[in-house]
């Protein structure tokens, strides 16, 4: 399996940003992490979507694959209680 390249949305990277500073960097090796298996052991595809989503501590990180590509794109990162909320 070759290597992903990791995209983020430019909405992901401020709601990353806006997270408490000792969070940000055990978010950003885990999402580096997915560039080498963007299916980790723990992930799960949510339901009715074409996403996934992996746990880091509280924060949940969502993203899409593009297999054929081989590009892993996260759109939203943020607290498990807001993440899955549509909207703002």
């Amino acid at each position: 399996m070759g290597k992903y390249k990791i995209e983020i949305k430019k909405s992901a990277v401020k709601e990353i940003e806006h997270l408490p500073r000792k969070d940000i960097k055990t978010i950003v090796d885990k999402i580096a992490s997915l560039a080498d298996n963007p299916r980790p052991h723990g992930c799960q595809k949510l339901s009715g979507q074409e996403k996934y989503r992996i746990r880091c501590g509280k924060y949940r990180i969502l993203y899409c694959i593009e297999d054929d590509i081989l590009i892993v794109y996260v759109v939203k990162v943020g607290h498990r209680k807001d993440v899955y909320r549509q909207g703002g």
